[in-house]
């Protein structure tokens, strides 16, 4: 089939950027979205044209490096990774736009590569657990309800790719924040720190100039990988504790933390 890519152009994150367009003959449809990309680029090299530059790794919807706004669309038409989306979801004739991610917290690198490491930043402010080296634990020894542990690994399934992001209208990266804290702190290893991590990995991701989250749920229809919108208010909830924690009293025994917990 025949396609026309209209692509985004910007040379990093104080270039004004445009669009540029480019016919493609002969598309395979069984070809994935990343296939077409190579191929586009193929023929923009041969014309001594700059290749458009886009993320990508094992191309197998696991790393989450791969996100590009495709008509509108953060990942393209269908819930899934931009290299699992393939070119038979398009017909022939069809234009299809591509940008990069949009969000204060991820500056443009170069045409379609963002930079994602503001995620990575907000993990480090308390996406872990501190655990004792040594000899392994006893795989009985800290029991976890497998109720709370399926939701665990619900959170946990977050790949950071930052769809999320894009598909909020403030930028805000709330539901991946949520997944991180979550799948940590439902599990027996990670309540023990679960108080600081919420403030700290909040703290972080305002730091990184996210938008705040008006609850739209945009982030949660476009998931690759469907991480519940339920978890943002779990995190509302974890920073509510957090914050009412911090603010009692301290020294005076539980009665007095109690009284100030009712005023």
């Amino acid at each position: 089939m025949r396609i026309t890519v209209e692509y985004w152009r910007q040379n990093g994150p104080k270039d004004k950027g445009h669009f540029e367009s480019h016919q493609l003959d002969n598309v395979d449809g069984n070809a994935s979205f990343l296939e077409m990309l190579d191929v586009l680029n193929q023929e923009l090299f041969a014309k001594g044209v700059e290749p458009v530059a886009f993320d990508s790794d094992c191309r197998e919807g696991i790393c989450g490096m791969c996100g590009i706004v495709i008509n509108g669309d953060p990942h393209g038409p269908h819930r899934t990774t931009t290299c699992q989306l393939h070119m038979r979801s398009f017909q022939d004739g069809d234009t299809i736009t591509l940008e990069p991610w949009r969000s204060a917290g991820f500056p443009v690198i170069k045409d379609l590569i963002v930079d994602r490491s503001a995620l990575d930043r907000i993990i480090q402010a308390g996406g872990y657990v501190s655990v004792n080296t040594g000899a392994a634990p006893d795989a009985h020894a800290t029991p976890a309800p497998k109720v709370e542990a399926d939701r665990a690994f619900e959170a946990a399934v977050c790949v950071g790719c930052g769809a999320c992001v894009a598909a909020c209208p403030n930028g805000s990266a709330m539901l991946f924040t949520a997944a991180k804290v979550a799948h940590l702190g439902l599990l027996p290893q990670g309540k023990v720190e679960q108080r600081d991590r919420v403030v700290n990995m909040l703290s972080q991701l305002d730091d990184e100039g996210f938008g705040g989250c008006t609850n739209t749920g945009a982030c949660a229809s476009v998931c690759p990988k469907e991480i519940p919108f339920e978890f943002i208010s779990m995190l509302n909830r974890d920073l509510l504790k957090s914050l009412h924690y911090e603010a009692r009293p301290r020294g005076k025994g539980i009665a007095a933390g109690m009284a100030a917990a009712k005023a």
